[in-house]
């Protein structure tokens, strides 16, 4: 990637980063993004028994009167979930402890990549839980037997946020990436946002210029993965079955107009395996999709893969 000024560091147990149009800005920048990234895991981190959802988990049943941060992050993942007809639920925190993830994914047994995960035999169907969370202005309520798990949409949902605060505050272009969900904010680079699309080293790559305010979502079942009950698991669970999706694309990329929409469509991909080629041509969505066997498929709205670059982004 062409950068002005860059700045990497580990959050979440991934990979961060933000790029900006001036060095000048650089050190405000990263501290923009490390403060929004800090009060999102405040909010609502599932592993930390501080963090304001956490804290108020056992009256959220009645209803209770919570931040707009998590407001706002609770809206995005009903949001997520409206946007992918369910696929993306936030409601499976209990499914999720139940299959090991209970903490960070630096203290579990971590699975390499090339260990695909072995499929559970699924019979039994889980009802759809996200409709039963409910936001009335700042009073949240969740049924007593949910656990929210915001972390895939609430990472998305920071990008956006963090790339939108350092360009109004700062008056600069910039690129933020939290772990494959990138946002873009404000006047591009003269060369515009290059972004490399490629999940692992051994995965086929090509590099793509993000048009200026767009974003991407890259989501990955090689990541993330650990062993648990004798399975390997990865995190992106099938809401049918309260398990992990089925293998069918190692990774799914979405260029859309925010992040978190990314992020959505991208996610959903993976839980519909065969099926989300035809759905996101449906939605006109740039996507491109890598399977099992590091075989690629796009969409039409993708660019096709050539010496320069091609443009992506902005076409939802």
């Amino acid at each position: 990637m062409t950068t002005v000024a860059r700045t990497d560091w580990k959050v979440w147990s991934c990979d961060a980063s933000v790029v900006v149009t001036s060095a000048l800005v650089l050190e405000d920048a990263t501290r923009i993004v490390r403060d929004v990234v800090g009060q999102v895991d405040d909010a609502c981190s599932r592993f930390r028994a501080d963090s304001e959802l956490s804290k108020l988990a056992s009256g959220l049943a009645t209803g209770m009167s919570v931040s707009p941060m998590l407001v706002s992050l609770v809206e995005g993942a009903l949001r997520a979930a409206a946007l992918s007809d369910g696929d993306v639920d936030p409601t499976m925190g209990n499914e999720l402890a139940s299959l090991g993830y209970d903490r960070d994914i630096s203290e579990l047994s971590v699975v390499e990549a090339s260990t695909y995960a072995t499929v559970d035999l699924r019979v039994s169907t889980r009802r759809p839980r996200w409709q039963d969370v409910r936001v009335n202005g700042l009073t949240l309520t969740v049924p007593s037997d949910i656990r929210l798990d915001l972390g895939a949409t609430a990472k998305a949902i920071a990008a956006d946020l963090a790339a939108a605060k350092v360009a109004e505050q700062l008056g600069v272009g910039a690129l933020v990436s939290l772990g494959g969900d990138i946002a873009t904010a404000g006047n591009e680079p003269v060369d515009g946002w290059e972004v490399l699309v490629q999940d692992v080293p051994e995965d086929p790559s090509q590099q793509v210029s993000l048009a200026p305010g767009a974003a991407m979502a890259t989501s990955s079942t090689q990541k993330r993965r650990w062993m648990s009950g004798g399975y390997a698991r990865h995190h992106i669970l099938d809401p049918r079955f309260g398990l992990p999706a089925e293998i069918v694309w190692r990774t799914v990329t979405v260029a859309s107009s925010s992040c978190l929409d990314a992020n959505a469509l991208s996610t959903a991909s993976v839980i519909r395996g065969f099926g989300a080629v035809r759905w996101l041509e449906d939605l006109k969505v740039a996507a491109r999709l890598v399977d099992a066997e590091g075989r690629v498929v796009t969409t039409s709205l993708w660019p096709v893969a050539t010496p320069e670059l091609s443009t992506v982004g902005g076409a939802r």
